[in-house]
């Protein structure tokens, strides 16, 4: 046992051997780390030192360098002037020998420059002579090829004319290809965007003794009609000796729409070309036939989409009839197949409500088991933690306690430890 006086205190206090060498190495570890701080301090002010010096002496070894390079400078800067000043006075000297030489051919030179500008002046009349003579030449050839333009232009204003005659009665568009194939390009050409669900083909059924030119029908989604049109192409050729009159391809253009079950008939004519009331736009006929119209080429789209749109107003009718007309033919299948829905419910009930039981009482048995599970870990947890505590308050003296064996080793251990020293 060893006894130490608190410094502050006074009081004297007893510790054991494996105590007082801890309190030991604890100040000889402090008072090691004080003097190393010492001198880690002393060895940075001697470098900062170092460094300093070095910086003084390198100072002045720039400054003596710089003095020398000064007055280097200074030399080469008199030799330079020294011979700028020398160049400079025979450069002097050679030009006033050149200003000399140049009086001298500039004499020589004046008579010569006057008898070239008298010659340029006499060339510059001549020039002068032909370009007057050009330019009139040019004058008659512009107002030659002037009488040959506008001849030329007076025989195209003519054709001109005469191809207003023929738009009157053709499209543009329509040049070198018939109306039917005028038509059908120009639906053919906004069918994807406009009409994706839309019939429009020729009428080739001639079963009734007539037919049509074209038959156009579009449906909605759910597959319902939405309008249906029967068209007639008519177009008369320059060479016809007997024009004939729109009026009268209306009864057999009715005829076709009724045979062939469309909503609308279309005459698509290029009759009767002087026609006011034809050019106007569309005409409605419907006086005279229901549901007809008479139209030049340039409306064929607008005539379509005119009578569709009208049509989608009563879509809507039109489905609801079609949706009661199903409902009423289905009424006795939906009962029929109801009591067949109700017996296979009532069997899947039967049979999904035995295994729910049995399901439940499995869920119960895993319950007891899960729970006896629970209880069997927490018995052991508690276990682990007495034997935990028993682990925790094992020390080297209860150990040896009764084994003087154990307790002669440890204390071997003890004295060779060199902190112990």
């Amino acid at each position: 046992m060893h006894e130490i006086i608190c410094p502050h205190c006074h009081k004297a206090f007893k510790v054991d051997e494996a105590g007082y060498a801890d309190i030991l190495k604890q100040v000889r570890d402090k008072d090691f780390e004080q003097q190393l701080h010492e001198r880690l301090h002393l060895a940075e002010q001697e470098k900062r030192n170092a460094v300093e010096l070095a910086v003084v002496k390198v100072t002045g070894e720039l400054r003596q360098q710089a003095s020398a390079k000064e007055v280097e400078i200074q030399q080469l800067k008199a030799r330079l002037e020294a011979e700028l000043q020398k160049t400079a006075a025979s450069k002097d000297a050679e030009i006033q020998g050149l200003k000399a030489q140049l009086d001298a051919i500039a004499v020589s030179q004046k008579l010569a420059i006057t008898e070239a500008v008298n010659a340029v002046e006499k060339e510059r009349d001549a020039l002068k002579s032909g370009l007057e003579r050009a330019e009139l030449e040019k004058q008659l050839a512009e107002k030659a090829l002037k009488d040959k333009y506008e001849t030329q232009i007076k025989d195209r204003d003519d054709a001109i004319e005469r191809l207003r005659d023929m738009k009157a009665r053709l499209s543009t568009k329509m040049v070198g290809e018939t109306l039917e194939q005028h038509c059908e390009t120009e639906f053919n050409r906004i069918r994807a965007t406009a009409f994706p669900r839309a019939y429009f083909e020729k009428d080739n059924d001639a079963r009734t003794g007539s037919k049509g030119d074209y038959i156009f029908r579009d449906k909605d989604e759910a597959g319902t009609e939405i309008v249906s049109i029967m068209f007639e192409m008519k177009n008369e050729s320059d060479r016809t000796a007997t024009k004939g009159r729109n009026e009268d391809f209306l009864k057999e253009l009715d005829k076709d729409r009724t045979e062939k079950g469309c909503e609308y008939a279309v005459l698509v004519s290029l009759l009767e070309p002087d026609s006011e009331l034809y050019n106007s736009g569309i005409v409605d006929v419907s006086h005279r036939y229901p549901k007809m119209y008479v139209v030049r080429p340039q409306f064929f789209i607008p005539i379509i989409t005119l009578l569709r749109n009208a049509a989608m107003n009563s879509l809507q009718y039109k489905s609801e009839l079609a949706l009661v007309k199903a409902q009423n033919i289905d009424i006795t299948n939906f009962e029929n197949e109801l009591d067949s829905f109700k017996a296979a419910f009532a069997k899947n009930y039967d049979l999904a409500s035995r295994r729910f039981e049995t399901a439940i009482a499995e869920i119960d048995k895993s319950i007891d088991h899960l729970q006896k599970t629970k209880d069997a870990l927490l018995g052991a947890d508690r276990n682990l933690r007495l034997a935990n505590d028993k682990a925790q308050d094992v020390t080297i003296k209860k150990l040896t306690r009764g084994n003087p064996t154990m307790a002669q080793k440890f204390s071997e251990l003890k004295d060779g430890d060199p902190s112990n020293g």
